[in-house]
């Protein structure tokens, strides 16, 4: 679990943060069958869960009990809430409260259109008034770790960025993530990793970074770096073993022998059983599609292959056509 160091009245917690890894909030794939996964290549610090909907859960929707599973380790995950009405998001934050967990998380980053438009995501942080007054409303009632991920904002400002996670410092947030791109910036553009470690510079509480670690070593070069963890996304689906290797090398002795080679076929097939098992069958394509559009990036053929898994509208003929792949040989040639 990621600890702190933070002052809030009589109580001080000093644990020392050392090479945190976290797994980012990912919609459609920061599921259990995922979290079940990477834990079998030996898991990360914690992991964050893709987007929960604050009026979906208020409204006791068919699928929320999908969403708020917390296996399968309870006490290392956290949990993401979107939304735009801070009572909302209040009355969510103190149903998930009830459930083991190592924290909430508030969503002020995300800038697809329909959350934008709402207001909630990225929305928020079009006022820091706004956005200390919806950390106001959730910080009674949770006794857990609040967190906020974000982007640095609507414009390359870093003045108003620091500002802004000032106020939400002030207001009680426990730990920022920032994602160092502004709200318009896709992947192309570079993340600003020295941001990270310059608002790390301006705040008490501990700063993640998120955006841009591709491999292992691109983790491990960023947690030696001015940051206190290291939030990884898409490279964590790409890569399952990311965080096992990157822990591996830092605790290698020389000599010792190197992390093993992942075995790409029965990766993709436990992960096709995973789901099945952990996720409601209306969900068991979306997520497959999503899943495989970064793990094929591991074969030779790999757009080839995502496209005979899109085609497929089951589990039954996705497990066919990964398992007819291999067998051919195609991915040896």
């Amino acid at each position: 679990m990621l600890q702190y160091k933070k002052s809030r009245g009589e109580t001080e917690i000093t644990d020392k943060i050392e090479a945190a890894f976290l797994l980012a909030p990912m919609a459609e794939l920061g599921h259990r069958a995922l979290r079940e996964l990477l834990e079998e290549f030996g898991g990360c610090d914690e992991y964050f869960s893709e987007m929960i909907s604050a009026a979906g859960l208020l409204s006791g929707g068919p699928y929320e009990k999908w969403y708020i599973d917390n296996g399968p380790c309870p006490r290392k995950l956290v949990y993401q809430i979107v939304g735009s009405d801070a009572e909302q998001i209040a009355k969510a934050a103190a149903t998930l409260e009830k459930f083991e967990c190592a924290g909430i998380d508030l969503n002020m980053g995300c800038c697809a259109p329909l959350i934008r438009k709402a207001g909630g995501g990225i929305a928020w942080m079009a006022s820091a008034d706004r956005a200390a007054e919806l950390v106001g409303c959730v910080r009674p009632e949770t006794k857990k770790r609040l967190s906020v991920k974000l982007r640095i904002g609507f414009t390359d400002d870093f003045e108003y960025l620091v500002k802004f996670c000032r106020r939400l410092e002030s207001a009680g947030v426990d730990l920022i993530t920032l994602h160092p791109r502004t709200a318009k910036e896709k992947f192309k553009r570079l993340a600003r990793w020295d941001y990270v470690g310059a608002l790390q510079r301006e705040l008490s509480i501990p700063v993640a970074g998120n955006g841009d670690v591709t491999d292992a070593a691109g983790l491990i070069r960023r947690t030696s770096g001015p940051c206190d963890a290291v939030m990884v996304g898409r490279a964590a689906v790409r890569q399952p073993w990311i965080f096992a290797q990157a822990r591996n090398t830092l605790a290698r002795i020389e000599g010792a022998d190197p992390s093993p080679v992942p075995e790409i076929e029965e990766t993709g097939l436990q992960f096709l059983e995973l789901l099945a098992r952990w996720q409601p069958p209306d969900f068991h394509v979306s997520r497959a599609r999503r899943f495989f559009g970064f793990f094929c990036d591991n074969l030779k053929w790999g757009t080839y292959v995502k496209n005979l898994l899109n085609r497929e509208s089951g589990l039954s003929g996705m497990e066919r056509v990964w398992r007819q792949y291999f067998s051919s040989g195609k991915d040896a040639e």
